[in-house]
Order: C-alpha cells, then structure tokens, then sequence
C-alpha cells in the first residue's frame, strides 16, 4: 500500500496508535482495582493495541485529576509501575475537559518535535471506593493521602448566597442553563423535556451497544424524563437519569507517537488516528458573573473553531461526541454546530449511561472515537466540557493527515470574551418586583420539593438569587408549569427572617 504524503515532516506529525479500557466490577469489595492499578492496566492495554513495544519510550504523560482516591505524586507512582522516568508527568487540576486538553497538549509536544511517545490516562474507582464506606470496610490499596489538599471544587468558586441555597454543585446549577436556553429557544418546558429525553435515549441506545458501558440498557425518552421513584426528580427538571453517573470503576488510556515513528514500529497506516487541531476557552469560575444563561460564548467560540478546521459545516463529521453531564450541554453544542434534532451526539454512550468516571469520561469517549474512525468514519470531534459550563475544549481527529501543521496557539478565549455582554451587578438586598432570568427546583430523596430557587433581574437590573419555600405552592406551581415558561415573570421579592431572599408570584 501506498503510504500517504504530507508537506510536514513524519517525525513532527502526532497519531493515535494505541487504545485500552478496563471496567472493574469486583464480586467482593475487597477485589475491587485502586485507580492506578486501573491506570495501569490501561495502558498496557494500550500498548496491546498498538502492537508495539511502547511504554518503555514515554516522554510526555499526562493523568486526569482522581477523585474517587487521593495519591501523593500519581504521576511519579505510576511511573515507577511502569519503569519509566518521562521528562513531561503532569497530574492535572479537576476538569472534564481536560482528557481532550491532554491530548491536544501531547500532538502538540510531538509537533514541537519534544518527545515522540505520549501517553494520557485516567481512572476512577468511585464504585468501590463508596460501597467499602458505606460497609466500613477498609482497602488494601495504596494509603489515602489524607495530607494532600483535596483539589478546589463548586462551593470554592461560588458567592455565599449560592452555597445558602444549594446552587452550588453541578446537578443544581446547570437547571438555570437548561430553563434559560430553553426559552431562549421559544420552547414550553415540556417542549424542552421532549427533546432532552429523545436525546439521552440515543445516548442509552450507543452505550447499550457499547461494551465497556457501566449500564448496557436502551432507555426510551419517556423512562429518561418520568419521575419515578427510581428515577427521583433531582433539580428541576433533571431527572436520575439525565445527570451523570460517577458511582462506577473503570479506567482509559491512548498512546501517541509520531507518523515516523509509528512507521519505524510497522504500525498499519489504517490503525493510525491523526490530530487536526482544536480550541480552548473558558467562562469564569463563579457562574453568578456571566452576562447571561441562555449560551456560552465559550463554547460557541470553540465549536466555530473546530468547525473552521473542516470547512466551516458542523455537518462535515462523521462521528461526534458532545459532553453530556447534563442534556443542556449537547442541545446548546448541537444548535452551535448547525445540526438537527436527529443528531447522533455520541459514540461511547454519555455520562448516564457508559457511566461518568467523574473527570475521565472523555478519555473513554477518545478510546470510542478511536475505534469508531479505524472502523470507517473520516472526520470526528471530541468536544469536552468542565466546571458549570467554565472549561470547554474541542479536538478534531482524522484517518487522513492534515494538509496543515498543527497549530501551537489553540486559545480562542478572545473571541469568546469579545461576545460578552455587560454583567448585572450581584446583591443579596432587594426589593419590588424581581423577573425570573433562570430557576430550578430542588427534590429530596422522596421527591418531594425542598426549596425552589429563582435567579432574578432586580428593578434596578441587578441580578439576585431568591428562595422559593416549599410552602409556597403557588409559587412552587408556577414554577414547574410544563406549558409555560416562569422565565421573565414578574414576582415580589420579600426579605425572609433569616435575611435570605424569597421570591413570590403573582
């Protein structure tokens, strides 16, 4: 076979070569795998793939942030595992986005003519780690690193009036991007609800399919988003099942050289997964300073650059995955990138489904999208998401070389800083009338609401956030009214006895 051409030399051009996953499901808690094992065990598997002899060479590695277990120096601990001192071992901040930074990171590295081996990996073990808890049972894995600072995360980023309230953590605080934008849109709630349930049913039908999944069931849409008392409402209008799975064992890992050298291994041109580029931006951390709910310049900035990279057209990709903690992420990704209802958002299954290894799912989805461009499709996007809609970051990956080098500047930060429009000043004193910009609702275990909460416009145009008690049955009605939109309705806000902010309609 011919082997193709390319205007940049081999030794700079970054491939793919090598895959591995494990999912660990332990019949005693005891057995269960520690993350670096699973990380590991990855990327010998990995190695397998590849069909070379590969670890032994790595320069550049990279690990996804661990949550479900703490480790001093991970980077050094599995580098010992694996024989290897690597002049680039990075153990990076807490993101979902960042198995796709890592990555762009690595080809980027090896474009620089850095290193020729790069390996990223990632693992949790949350499964075990939380049933050994809640059974008192202690793990003969390597000891808890009680003295490393558990990473910044939620509440560390958020106002006091956020915590207060509970709209501090991810489950709670996408709501208010899935009722704004749903508006935004022109849809009724049930309107928005029908499309996030047909959608995360294409989700279930992929990781159904998909043999490294944590749950292989097809879901139809009505499953997805009826309340039941295995599927509680969790935050309006999310449902258990359209929020993310972490409670789960598993780990990935992918290899990456150079063209030159994958060819000095005889490594077939047909396995080789070549990286076009992609982008990066960020919204800021504390999500009550966005000028508004209804998209994310960031991620708007990032989608229009890959886009860029195939010519413009969304449409251009044969295979893609849309980070799917939440269905507000893929509907406003889908809309970005031009693409119908009927778009397939995946090829590893979500985070509901396949399971959510907190920030190592899209490593998982890098594996699939692996597998699925040697299987036939040319052109795919990773797009990988972190934080409250914060970090996004977007890759292109190709069974054809680029005609272009890999660009070193992937920062489009700028464009998406330059559609940003003036933020509301942020009170915790109100009066008068208060308009609903965004709202949720959150349930307890039973299902039953414990508070409600409004993000509201003030009089005076400042941006506020106000209770709803769960006495208030009216408000609360209003609130999830399937066929009409509480977004910019007009309510008294009162100060309550414990100087918190309610909000009341009419």
């Amino acid at each position: 076979m011919k082997k193709p051409t390319s205007p940049v030399a081999d030794d700079r051009i970054p491939v793919i070569v090598g895959i591995g996953e494990i999912v660990d499901r332990p019949s005693d808690i005891t057995e269960g795998l520690e993350p670096l094992i699973l990380l590991e065990q990855a990327l010998r598997r990995a190695e397998a793939d590849s069909g070379a002899k590969l670890l032994g060479e790595i320069a550049s590695l990279d690990i996804v942030n661990f949550l479900s277990w703490r480790y001093r120096d991970p980077e050094i601990a599995l580098s010992e595992r694996l024989g290897i001192k690597p002049e680039h071992a990075y153990y990076g901040p807490v993101g979902g986005e960042s198995p796709i930074r890592y990555l762009h990171e690595a080809a980027q590295r090896i474009a620089r003519g850095e290193c020729s081996v790069a390996a990223v990996c990632g693992a949790e073990a949350q499964s075990t780690a939380t049933k050994a808890e809640r059974a008192g049972v202690e793990l003969p894995w390597t000891p808890f690193a009680h003295d490393v600072p558990e990473p910044k995360r939620g509440a560390a980023f958020q106002k006091p009036t956020a915590v207060k309230l509970g709209v501090f953590r991810p489950v709670t605080v996408y709501p208010f991007y899935e009722a704004a934008s749903s508006a935004h849109w022109g849809q009724t709630p049930r309107e928005a609800m029908v499309e996030s349930g047909e959608l995360w049913s294409r989700y279930s039908e992929v990781a159904a399919q998909n043999p490294n999944a944590w749950l292989k069931h097809r879901f139809t849409p009505e499953e997805i988003t009826t309340p039941t008392a295995d599927n509680r409402l969790i935050a309006w209008p999310y449902t258990k099942l359209q929020v993310a799975n972490p409670t789960v064992n598993m780990g990935a890992a992918l290899l990456m050289t150079s063209l030159a050298k994958a060819r000095a291994a005889d490594i077939a041109e047909d396995r080789l997964i070549h990286v076009w580029g992609g982008a990066s931006a960020e919204e800021p951390r504390d999500y009550l300073i966005r000028d508004q709910f209804f998209q994310s310049h960031p991620q708007n900035a990032v989608l229009k650059a890959v886009m860029d990279l195939v010519g413009g057209d969304g449409r251009a990709f044969d295979a893609i995955e849309l980070y799917s903690c939440f269905p507000c992420v893929p509907k406003m990704a889908r809309r970005t990138l031009g693409l119908g209802t009927d778009v397939q958002p995946t090829v590893t299954g979500g985070l509901t489904f396949f399971g959510a290894p907190l920030n190592t799912y899209m490593t998982h989805a890098a594996c699939a999208m692996v597998r699925t461009l040697r299987g036939g499709a040319k052109l795919g996007l990773l797009y990988g998401q972190g934080g409250f809609v914060t970090k996004h970051h977007g890759l292109v990956l190709s069974r054809q070389a680029s005609a272009a080098p890999l660009a070193q500047d992937s920062s489009v930060q700028a464009e998406a800083d330059r559609h940003r429009g003036q933020v509301p000043d942020f009170v915790t004193e109100a009066s008068g009338k208060g308009t609903v910009e965004s709202y949720t609702v959150i349930y307890g275990r039973n299902n039953e609401v414990e508070h409600g909460v409004v993000m509201l416009r003030t009089e005076a145009n400042a941006r506020a956030l106000a209770r709803v008690p769960a006495s208030d049955g009216a408000t609360l009605a209003h609130l999830v009214n399937l066929d009409r939109t509480p977004v910019g309705s007009s309510g008294d806000i009162v100060t309550a006895n414990d100087g918190m902010l309610e909000w009341r309609y009419p």
